[in-house]
């Protein structure tokens, strides 16, 4: 695996610069931007992590893990705000990651941890 330390840097990077450059949407919901914050973010900083504790076994420092998971909670703000919810995101990467295990989609894992968009609780849901 590719320095770890350095993947973790860019994509604490990138976190901050979809931050600074971030518009909300003038009608949310804005469900494409969404999904790329959790494409192009969020399942990155949820790869990473898979990988490095499954692949190699790496232990992360403090700053790196904190770094990862703030890189995370960046992005599912950011999707949130795309529904037109704010969100002070505190989530676990590692929490994340079992999510994404369970249910092998970004996007139900961001509704799982996030509660965005709520759902419609007519509709059958995939259970844990």
């Amino acid at each position: 695996m590719a320095d770890v330390s350095e993947q973790i840097a860019e994509l604490s990077d990138r976190a901050r610069r979809d931050r600074a450059a971030f518009e909300a949407p003038a009608d949310p919901p804005d469900e494409a931007a969404a999904l790329e914050y959790l494409t192009e973010g969020v399942g990155d900083v949820v790869a990473l992590y898979i990988d490095a504790r499954t692949g190699e076994g790496v232990r992360f420092d403090d700053t790196e893990f904190a770094l990862l998971e703030r890189a995370m909670n960046d992005w599912l703000e950011l999707y949130a705000a795309c529904y037109g919810t704010e969100l002070d995101g505190a989530y676990s990467v590692r929490e994340a990651a079992e999510l994404l295990v369970d249910t092998h989609s970004i996007r139900e894992t961001a509704v799982l941890l996030t509660h965005v968009p709520e759902r419609d609780r007519s509709q059958p849901w995939p259970r844990r």
